[in-house]
């Protein structure tokens, strides 16, 4: 069975970085696309980065453009999101989700089949 698992997450001031993790084990992770989306509780899940299985086309929401990196280590079975400048809007629970059309940078969460458990990112003074 496919596993995702989030790492990384915290608390951290306005202006700070965060470095998650996504390591995935018992299937081959160039096949799959990895996003990386959020949830606040009351609002609809948020794709906020998505990389293809072989790290070609990226994905990124306009709300995190340009601070949020997304990359990913086929040889190690992990993709990781560099988030810098954090802001209080960014802070959520943070999850990954591999989908199986590896070609396909998606950002609506149907399109992902399998989801880590998720991580908390707290943004705050």
């Amino acid at each position: 069975q496919v596993q995702l698992v989030e790492s990384g997450g915290g608390l951290v001031q306005p202006g700070g970085s965060l470095r998650l993790s996504c390591a995935a084990s018992r299937f081959s992770l160039e096949y799959y696309a990895i996003g990386w989306f959020r949830q606040t509780p009351g609002k609809e899940r948020e794709g906020v980065s998505c990389i293809s299985g072989v790290g070609r086309t990226t994905y990124y929401a306009d709300s995190v453009k340009g601070r949020f990196t997304i990359s990913r280590d086929n040889s190690k079975g992990a993709v990781y999101l560099q988030m810098n400048n954090l802001k209080p809007d960014d802070a959520a629970v943070y999850y990954c989700a591999a989908n199986p059309r590896g070609f396909e940078v998606a950002r609506d969460p149907l399109r992902f089949e399998f989801w880590g458990q998720g991580t908390q990112v707290t943004v705050s003074s």
